[in-house]
């Protein structure tokens, strides 16, 4: 199925990219990409999104993985009701949440290392851009799912 390949090949991207910043750089250290504006930074993550719940990795995990099998559980058996759209932002949203997974229990942190400062104060990764895609997707679809109706 096209859609689980999509998700393998987001994971295998967020992956990569851990690795290969946990390979050139150590914790903390900074690498500038444009100016002061965008920086690639390793920052060990032992919490979730933007620093918070840091040292409840169990908890955390747990949740994780129970959203995980009840999100993908939801996403295969609808999916023939759902928009091209739909299918992928809950490919985004599941590729995402499994890359952050894998690192919480494979590493006990998560790797983040986007770095935009010119912006806000928070490093994240691929696996947090792919989820944010993924809502973005199913709400942009439902807007225009909201549209259509509104036409008939």
């Amino acid at each position: 199925m096209l859609y689980i390949g999509i998700i393998f090949l987001l994971v295998f991207l967020d992956q990569i990219s851990k690795y290969e910043i946990d390979t050139w750089l150590v914790e903390g250290e900074t690498f500038p990409i444009l100016g002061e504006f965008f920086h690639l930074t390793y920052v060990k993550n032992r919490g979730i999104a933007f620093g918070m719940f840091q040292g409840k990795l169990d908890i955390i995990s747990i949740l994780t993985i129970v959203v995980i099998f009840g999100l993908g559980f939801y996403f295969f058996k609808n999916r023939n009701k759902f928009s091209v759209i739909e299918k992928l932002g809950y490919s985004f949203i599941l590729g995402g949440a499994i890359g952050n997974i894998i690192d919480r229990i494979y590493r006990g942190f998560v790797i983040d290392m986007i770095d935009f400062r010119g912006i806000w104060v928070f490093v994240f990764n691929l696996a947090d851009v792919w989820i944010n895609i993924g809502v973005i997707l199913i709400i942009v679809d439902s807007l225009l799912d909201s549209k259509r109706k509104k036409k008939d």
